[in-house]
């Protein structure tokens, strides 16, 4: 099942516990905006080259559209639709005052110079500048971008708009990005990893972790983790696995990664299957990499009690069913990898206050949110019956079907 079939699924379950309108369901469902551009620059060889750009706005009933832009060779409509939909959710789960979008460009950043990489983002920006704003649709970084896409969005919509910094998230901090932005989706995992451990009457210092993933999410993760005394006996990344059962040394096997660029040959653990990773022997399985992940095939085999969802949509509903058979308690992605938009609300907030925090504050408000978004999921599973997926969808699909009716909407 694809990642837009397996939201809309969730979508409608959530709307079934909660008794929606059937009108009002359906209206919910349909994206807002579809938007999309033909983005021809001029190649650094003097030819001439055509890329597809595209946005999808999902929702707007609780405040401006916020999601990620992506450069990558196989762009999916149907993924970018489900990734927007969820971001409207992810959002309303958190209490930002948020909905969602999502898109980017067919391309392959790899095969693109940093001057070519400058020209498609800024003809991309003044194809759609007047379809986003700070009080409109507030971009970030995604797959394939980063603090310095950013920069030359602001710049290009600058020019059309004025000095507008909080047009977009996940700046560099010298343009008015936040401190503590780059590690906030780990940090926002690891506290949802503390609330539901401390819910069930575990610590993270009693626990050993596999980590799926060791880009920035995996790896912060692995950092916060560590640095409390849990044991991450497993991590993997496009690179390798890697195991050690009485816990690999983290700060270690970053210095590493970042020597080698790969986690082969690390001395402080053993090369392991990647494929084996999602099975390994530990507490918790954490998953910060790729889609679809966990499905029929390995669900059975997975021997984790608890997964946290860092990546977006990792279990397939298949797997989901198997593994709630099974008795394993999964943290759902809409809100254990909702750190990352927390914080892009925070810098939001700095850029239109022109005031901006330190990075203490940053965390503190990033726990804050994390926790209040736990318990208010754990209420609706009360409320329900339902299980913690299926807790945070109804609370996220609740808040945005009330703010619709609210503002005036009719069968």
């Amino acid at each position: 099942m694809n990642a837009l079939a397996a939201t809309n699924r969730n979508f409608r379950h959530a709307a079934r516990i909660l008794g929606l309108d059937s009108k009002l369901e359906k209206s919910l469902l349909i994206p807002l905006r579809e938007i999309k551009v033909e983005c021809t620059i001029p190649k650094d060889d003097g030819n001439l080259a055509s890329f597809v750009g595209f946005r999808v706005q999902h929702d707007n009933a609780r405040g401006p559209m916020k999601g990620g832009i992506r450069y990558h060779p196989e762009v999916d409509p149907d993924e970018v639709n489900a990734l927007a939909q969820l971001m409207t959710w992810k959002s309303a789960v958190a209490a930002i005052p948020y909905g969602g979008a999502k898109g980017g460009i067919g391309c392959d950043p790899r095969e693109l110079s940093r001057s070519e990489l400058e020209r498609l983002t800024r003809v991309f920006t003044q194809k759609i500048h007047d379809l986003i704003g700070i009080h409109r649709d507030v971009p970030a970084p995604d797959m394939g971008t980063n603090s310095q896409t950013m920069a030359w969005m602001l710049d290009e919509y600058s020019k059309f708009h004025g000095h507008s910094p909080a047009v977009v998230t996940g700046k560099p901090i010298d343009l008015g990005g936040s401190l503590g932005r780059e590690a906030a989706t780990g940090l926002g995992a690891f506290f949802a990893t503390e609330a539901l451990l401390g819910e069930c009457g575990k610590s993270i210092s009693e626990m050993k972790f596999a980590i799926q993933g060791f880009g920035n999410v995996g790896a912060w993760t692995a950092k916060f983790i560590h640095g409390v005394g849990g044991k991450v006996v497993a991590v993997s990344d496009i690179t390798g696995a890697v195991k050690n059962a009485n816990g690999i040394d983290i700060p270690a096997l970053l210095k590493h990664k970042e020597t080698t660029h790969s986690l082969m040959d690390f001395q402080g653990a053993d090369a392991m299957d990647t494929e084996d990773l999602l099975v390994h022997e530990c507490d918790v399985l954490i998953p910060c990499a790729l889609g679809g992940v966990l499905n029929k095939e390995n669900a059975a085999d997975v021997k984790a009690k608890f997964i946290i969802e860092a990546a977006n949509h990792p279990t397939d509903p298949e797997a989901d069913e198997i593994l709630s058979k099974k008795g394993v308690v999964i943290l759902p992605d809409i809100y254990a990898n909702s750190g990352g938009v927390t914080v892009s609300y925070f810098e939001w907030v700095q850029n239109i206050q022109g005031f901006m925090w330190d990075e203490e504050k940053v965390n503190c408000e990033l726990k804050k949110y994390m926790m209040k978004s736990f318990h208010d999921i754990k209420a609706m599973c009360q409320a329900h019956d339902c299980s913690l997926r299926m807790g945070a969808f109804t609370l996220g699909v609740n808040r945005v079907a009330h703010a619709t009716v609210l503002r005036g909407w009719e069968a």
